[in-house]
């Protein structure tokens, strides 16, 4: 498996693939902000929404393609714009296509954005999850950190309102 960090001209270049992979999630059922059926052009349109943020330094995301070169995946890491809080990201829309689950991708993205984020000197990660999801069993494995739950956060794609799970986890040396 393949995974490389996007440029903005990446990002571009692999926008429908992305955006293909992200309806994919949402109709397998992952809560990822969206409402299921998640129509293609909404899904095109939120990646290429992202590409400022990339050109900005705000956002840095990796794509995963499997052996035949599909999309398998991707994670992001939202860096902190504020002063004070530069020292943490938040990991977010880690998704990994049904097929693809179960055999490592997930924990390697998640590494993947770990170590940029320790390499970046971010000392502090977190993330939110929708509870009970198989995600937590990710993270949980990853000795991320239950910070507690939020009842009703977040409509799942079917829209009924979930709880989430937040987590942290400290990197790098600070």
């Amino acid at each position: 498996m393949n995974v490389t960090r996007l440029t903005v001209a990446g990002l571009h270049a692999s926008a429908a693939e992305l955006a293909d992979l992200l309806a994919a999630v949402v109709a397998d059922g992952a809560s990822v902000g969206f409402l299921a059926p998640l129509d293609p052009g909404t899904a095109l349109a939120w990646w290429r929404e992202r590409a400022d943020a990339v050109a900005a330094g705000r956002l840095a995301v990796w794509l995963a393609r499997d052996a035949g070169g599909r999309v398998a995946g991707t994670v992001s890491l939202a860096l902190a714009d504020k002063p004070n809080s530069r020292h943490r990201a938040e990991v977010v829309k880690l998704m990994v296509r049904r097929d693809g689950r179960g055999r490592g991708l997930g924990r390697r993205l998640l590494g993947t954005a770990e170590e940029a984020a320790a390499a970046a000197g971010i000392t502090l990660l977190h993330l939110d999850t929708e509870s009970d999801s198989p995600a937590e069993l990710l993270y949980r494995s990853a000795d991320w950190e239950r910070a507690g739950a939020i009842p009703d956060y977040a409509a799942d794609p079917a829209g009924v309102l979930r709880p989430t799970t937040l987590y942290y986890k400290r990197v790098g040396t600070g």
